[in-house]
């Protein structure tokens, strides 16, 4: 990284060795130094402490701090406006500290997770999210939903929410409008999966063991699996998490293959070839999976990174949130809406479905 003291003061910098990128990250240190970032942070740090008191109300507490926190951050872009001073630190914590969130969730994840769930529960895992995610994007293309808002959506259905639409948002690179729209589709189908699947194992014949999968398997965000398996029982509950967790490790696979796409592209349109971005962010994630593999972490020091990863996680949406025109989002229309019902459906379908078949 480009040391302060090697900055040039009048436009984008670029040296030999790190190219556009050491522009990019100049700009960043240049635009961030000092007490630049400080309204925004505490602006986005009092909008995650409201977003944390509101989980207290009464029927609040089923939905994470990062979905409240995103919707007020909203409310406040939209009713208040974002002061100019503010539009740094915001811009910091949706871009630094989000990513460094998802660093922090392989923390929570490892290579065991593979072995407890076996070879016919990964397999349903992958079928499902592999054919969610190709289903998504045709069905987008068929109903006329923008190509990287269907990835947006198709990537947040078929593996964990909002986490994976902003992991993968950094290869497609779409609106910050698309972000927030392709994060509030998978948390209300997610939301509504949560409420829902309790009431089915009876009427559908589901062992605790596979209604923890099926859960596992489909509904969106790793709260709302947690909160729909565990009213099966311990054994649904413990299952359907690790059943998630391992659907989670996914996350960094299917980045990687949307940013090789993306470069596959983009080497199509233009001359010469595309080189696939690997955003540093996905490898730390990566990192942090083996990390905790080899390495036998204590289990408070693991429940701690759990929770400074939701605490970052919360402060970036936040800041998206800030970032967010919803005058943008009414102008795409409810085209993306019915997309996300219907990847939503597709997953659960699809996994029940071969749940059944191998259980």
């Amino acid at each position: 990284m480009t040391s302060q003291s090697g900055l040039q003061v009048g436009g984008p910098v670029r040296t030999q060795r790190h190219g556009t990128r050491d522009s990019r990250t100049s700009r960043w240190i240049r635009g961030q130094h000092g007490a630049a970032l400080l309204p925004g942070l505490l602006l986005v740090a009092a909008i995650v402490g409201a977003a944390y008191a509101l989980r207290q109300v009464p029927g609040l507490g089923l939905l994470s701090p990062m979905i409240i926190a995103i919707v007020l951050g909203i409310g406040v872009r939209n009713v208040i406006g974002l002061p100019a001073a503010a539009k740094t630190g915001v811009t910091f914590s949706m871009r630094r500290l989000l990513r460094l969130g998802i660093i922090l969730l392989g923390l929570q994840l490892t290579a065991a997770h593979f072995l407890t769930v076996g070879a016919a529960g990964m397999a349903i895992i992958v079928v499902a999210l592999v054919a969610t995610f190709a289903a998504t994007l045709w069905v987008g293309r068929l109903i006329g939903v923008d190509a990287r808002l269907a990835q947006l959506i198709a990537a947040g259905t078929s593996i964990c929410g909002a986490s994976a639409v902003i992991a993968a948002n950094s290869v497609t690179e779409a609106p910050e409008e698309d972000v927030a729209y392709a994060v509030a589709c998978v948390t209300l189908f997610g939301s509504i999966a949560m409420l829902v699947y309790p009431l089915l194992p009876g009427v559908l014949e589901l062992a605790p063991h596979s209604y923890g999968l099926w859960a596992g398997a489909s509904i969106h965000e790793i709260a709302q699996v947690v909160a729909a398996t565990f009213q099966g029982g311990t054994q649904a509950g413990e299952y359907g998490t690790i059943a998630k967790l391992s659907r989670v490790m996914m996350l960094a696979p299917t980045v990687l293959a949307l940013g090789y796409l993306a470069a596959c592209r983009a080497g199509g349109e233009g001359s010469g070839k595309a080189k696939a971005p690997v955003p540093w962010f996905v490898l730390g994630f990566v990192a942090m999976v083996g990390v905790n593999s080899i390495v036998s972490i204590p289990s408070e020091a693991t429940a701690a990174f759990g929770i400074i990863a939701v605490v970052l996680l919360s402060l970036g949406l936040a800041a998206m949130g800030l970032e967010t025109d919803i005058g943008k989002l009414r102008a795409k229309g409810a085209r993306p809406l019915l997309l996300g019902l219907v990847a939503s459906l597709f997953i659960s379908g699809l996994s029940l479905t071969l749940v059944k078949l191998t259980t």
